[in-house]
């Protein structure tokens, strides 16, 4: 597990059992999506197109799940966590499908669009995680849920210039009209008024998401789910910068330093709001 990922903490405070199946299913879906970014960005390497990688990727999940030998030392790692934790299925075929989703939309035109995207990419891990994290109430699944879309629509805030580098547009092009943006004013990275009505909207609803995810959140499972809490704090930090920072997603990269990280790990771990 790289220290690069916002992860890196969380990752840290869970029982070694825990922890290495959280791993686990981090490289299966990073590999995942890194193999399949990798043929869709420029010339396909020897081999297989990015379509190909999709499929190896669904066959190879298929061959956790049936027990035969898989062909990646990920998907070695996997297996045999798949009934320790009863890991579902279907939320990683939901992964999956959200990765190929990037080979064939590159603009959502609403937020209904969007969010299928968002429960594929982002929610679909958090319902694997509640399983490994051994979550008894039903609830911690709204929890997931709603975690998972903040998240992700943290990531495409701060990620708006590097996607558009690459000729992808998540925002809802229904959210642009109404703020008075184009696409082009994207592309030029201009902090006009309608700009950062635009970010400022963007950023209000992905702070409703982690509103629902605490309100989701249920009390038995609290400190089960301290892995997940500290995921929520550091990317909401990570939202709050944004906010202070006046929405400019384009000089910079928006970053919370490794020792705030740090920091946010052991106050949510001792305190537990």
């Amino acid at each position: 597990m790289a220290r690069q990922t916002s992860f890196y903490y969380a990752f840290l405070v869970l029982p070694a059992d825990q922890r290495r199946a959280i791993i686990a299913v981090w490289d299966f879906c990073r590999a995942l999506d890194d193999d399949v970014d990798e043929r869709d960005r420029g010339p396909a390497p020897p081999g297989r197109s990015a379509r190909d990688a999709v499929e190896f990727w669904r066959l190879e999940l298929a061959r956790c799940y049936a027990g035969s030998a898989p062909e990646t030392p990920q998907g070695s790692r996997l297996q045999p966590l798949i009934a320790r934790f009863g890991l579902p299925r279907e939320a990683f075929e939901d992964v999956i499908d959200g990765v190929a989703m990037d080979l064939d939309t590159t603009r959502y035109q609403t937020f209904d669009e969007l969010l299928v995207y968002c429960r594929r990419v982002a929610s679909a891990v958090g319902m694997i995680c509640i399983r490994i994290f051994r979550c008894h109430n039903e609830q911690a699944r709204e929890y997931a849920l709603n975690l998972g879309i903040a998240l992700q629509l943290t990531n495409i805030i701060r990620d708006v210039k590097d996607d558009l580098d690459r000729g992808r547009v998540y925002l809802p092009l229904e959210d642009l009209a109404t703020a008075g943006c184009t696409v082009d004013d994207l592309a030029a990275g201009r902090m006009s008024v309608a700009m950062r009505r635009l970010l400022a909207f963007e950023c209000d609803r992905a702070r409703s998401f982690y509103q629902r995810a605490i309100a989701a959140r249920p009390k038995e499972d609290r400190r089960r789910l301290v892995a997940a809490e500290i995921m929520r704090a550091v990317y909401f930090e990570t939202l709050k910068r944004i906010e202070r920072r006046g929405y400019d997603v384009f000089s910079s990269r928006t970053r919370v330093p490794k020792p705030l990280q740090a920091l946010i790990a052991v106050r949510q771990w001792i305190f537990q709001p």
